[in-house]
């Protein structure tokens, strides 16, 4: 039963309120801009393209359809936040609510999630930084552009910008979450301008011929397609690993993971729906940059370079809240004494977890700048799916064993809402690759591996006379 022991749920709450060494300066509307900064980025700007060729014009439905799987899944979220304001995610909730080992397996999963997640976005910022480079006539060495074997027929032996890109992330995260997040409000409002300046612009050129048949491969289709544009909506959940860092956890941290996941979906809805009235969605076959496609297209070539700029800092922003909540998972699980107790350090100047954060940095750095994007792209979603899952467990199994607690947001609908979370969520993995199951089965097997050699006997959970 030692698998399963939990941490004590009063002390967690308590010692939230105490000085933990992170320093509180975020409000309701830094952590709603957090959650757009990690939310709107590769998923509009790439994965559009490749939903459609899924789902045809009914690609709105899609993002309707995952949009909602994530709002019960928040809802879920949010409770946890406001009652449990530690960093750490769902991984820290797991651990209260479900046992250690639970709690491994959802923190290993999110290392990979989140890693993963910055590399992917990291070679996709730097396909459109180098296009935005050719305008200008500056080309980089052809063996810095990608990772070997990332170009059919084409000899690339390093993704330059990538890895740069992802160093410059690291470094502004190391100085501090204040700073980073000033970056990261000033991004998010030029990126959410560059979609209403597309929405605005292209609204014009919808011709709604282009809408029929609205679900040429039907609803299959459509499911197919949710489950792989599910990725665009991943981020919103990285809001919860700075509940530490929050002036007013109790309030701020429901309506920053509510308002930032209802802004998203709002504007992905609406983008999918212009840029297939736009473009024939056959045309978006090989496609990597479909919003500006839709853009030349319609003859608004001007557009589209703003577009093009507006997606380089949508993906920066990604790439900086995506590292931020892979740092602060770390930094929960070397405290609680599963990874070494290094990665745990603040740092006596910037009150960040420094060592861990360039650690993070570096080693995603080199995966971003040496592994292909169909590669990296391969676990995100499953991951994001089961830890989802795992949230709305996790709420149920609390209302049951503290229905007493203090809840400063409760989830509406329990236990409806949680179990319709489980239920999206498990038939969106459902419609995932085998190859992604496989790959995914093997992440877990490696995270067993550890715990039982490592962790285990060196959790602070673990009785003091078998240390």
């Amino acid at each position: 039963m030692s698998l399963f022991r939990t941490k004590d749920l009063d002390k967690m709450i308590h010692s939230s309120r105490t000085n933990t060494g992170l320093q509180r300066t975020l409000g309701a509307m830094d952590l709603t801009l957090l959650g757009v900064g990690a939310i709107v980025g590769t998923g509009i700007f790439v994965l559009t393209g490749s939903g459609a060729l899924l789902a045809g014009p009914g690609l709105s439905l899609s993002f309707i359809l995952a949009a909602v799987a994530c709002g019960f899944a928040a809802l879920c979220y949010a409770e946890f936040s406001s009652t449990v304001p530690v960093s750490g995610s769902i991984y820290t909730y797991s651990y209260a609510t479900m046992g250690e080992i639970v709690a491994w397996i959802i923190g290993w999963d999110l290392m990979l999630e989140y890693g993963l997640a910055t590399s992917a976005v990291s070679v996709g910022w730097s396909g459109y930084m180098q296009s935005l480079l050719s305008g200008f006539g500056i080309a980089l060495p052809t063996v810095l552009t990608a990772a070997p074997g990332a170009v059919p027929d084409v000899i690339t032996w390093f993704n330059l910008p990538a890895f740069c890109i992802l160093l410059v992330i690291t470094g502004l995260l190391s100085i501090g979450i204040r700073e980073s997040a000033r970056a990261n409000n000033v991004m998010v409002f030029i990126k959410v301008a560059v979609v209403l300046l597309f929405i605005v612009v292209g609204a014009g050129h919808v011709q709604p011929a282009n809408w029929q048949p609205y679900l040429p491969f039907g609803y299959n289709g459509v499911f197919n397609a949710a489950a792989i544009v599910f990725f665009a909506f991943i981020g919103f959940d990285a809001v919860t690993s700075a509940a530490e860092e929050v002036k007013n956890p109790a309030r701020a941290l429901p309506v920053g993971i509510i308002a930032s996941l209802g802004i998203c979906a709002l504007l992905y809805v609406v983008v999918a729906a212009i840029m297939t009235g736009i473009v024939p969605f056959a045309k978006f076959d090989g496609v990597d940059h479909p919003v500006s496609l839709a853009l030349q297209y319609a003859g608004e070539n001007w557009v589209a370079g703003f577009v093009d700029l507006g997606a380089i800092i949508g993906m920066t922003t990604v790439i900086l809240v995506m590292t931020y909540g892979q740092t602060r998972i770390l930094f929960a699980m070397s405290r609680d004494g599963l990874l070494p107790k290094k990665l745990s350090s603040i740092h006596p100047r910037f009150a960040t977890p420094f060592f861990t954060t360039w650690l993070v940095g570096i080693v995603f750095a080199f995966i971003a700048a040496l592994i292909p994007l169909n590669i990296l792209a391969e676990l995100i979603n499953i991951g994001t799916l089961m830890a989802f899952s795992l949230i709305a467990v996790a709420v149920l199994v609390l209302r049951r064993t503290r229905p007493d607690l203090p809840r400063a947001f409760r989830c509406p609908g329990v236990p409806f809402v949680p179990l319709a979370a489980i239920g999206f969520c498990v038939f969106l993995m459902c419609h995932l690759q085998a190859v992604t199951w496989i790959a995914f089965l093997c992440w877990l097997a490696i995270g067993f591996a550890i715990y039982f050699g490592y962790a285990r006997k060196r959790s602070l959970l673990h009785p003091p006379q078998q240390q």
